[in-house]
């Protein structure tokens, strides 16, 4: 069995691989070991997540997508977590996430009678859902609730607005001048891409 771990963060702040302890020993409880770890600091209410789609590349029929949960997978919007899951079926990968037990049958040998089996699927396949449509719903409650603080602290003349990094913008500007790519100078800057591509925008506009 081909264990595809993926870990996620929203911000370059936070740690991606937290939850990398708790999913090996969650894969050794089963008697397995994570083959592949898949790590970026990226919203997920993106869709392009470079690392999500290298993990949807590299999979192959049978293999497991293990999370922490399924709001590590997908924020998105409804019609592009339908995309996302058709991908994830269409390459035949069984998605489990730590705090859905019913996922985690995914990570055993197949056992039980037909019947069961399906019946389990289909049953995990909906709370798959409940759980996706739950989490974008938590990311446009906490948007909402941040857009408003946002606009109250303007009216008081509160609102100073996200202070620059000088010193990330510094490093990610060297990096970029070096010849790096996106992608690689966001992990040797420790940002994700899409900071980096807005810090290359930004020295294009002044150029």
């Amino acid at each position: 069995m081909f264990i595809r771990a993926y870990l996620r963060a929203s911000t370059a702040g936070q740690d991606a691989t937290r939850a990398s302890g708790a999913l090996e020993r969650f894969a050794a409880e089963h008697s397995q070991r994570i083959a592949c770890e898949y790590v970026e600091n990226e919203s997920g209410a993106k869709a392009d997540r470079p690392e999500l789609l290298r993990l949807l590349a590299d999979a192959r029929a049978g293999d497991v997508l293990l999370v922490e949960s399924i709001d590590r997978l997908s924020r998105l919007p409804e019609s592009d977590w339908k995309r996302l899951k058709a991908a994830i079926d269409s390459r035949g990968l069984r998605i489990v996430a730590l705090d859905l037990p019913t996922s985690h049958q995914g990570i055993k040998d197949s056992g039980g009678d037909e019947f069961t089996n399906r019946m389990l699927g289909a049953i995990n396949s909906m709370l798959v859902e409940m759980m996706a449509a739950i989490a974008r719903k938590d990311y446009e409650q906490r948007r909402e609730r941040q857009a408003q603080g946002i606009s109250k602290a303007k009216a008081d003349g509160a609102y100073k607005g996200r202070p620059t990094d000088d010193d990330l913008h510094k490093r990610v500007r060297e990096l970029l001048a070096a010849g790096l790519g996106v992608r690689a100078a966001a992990r040797h800057a420790q940002c994700s891409t899409t900071t980096v591509m807005r810090i290359r925008d930004q020295l294009t506009e002044h150029m």
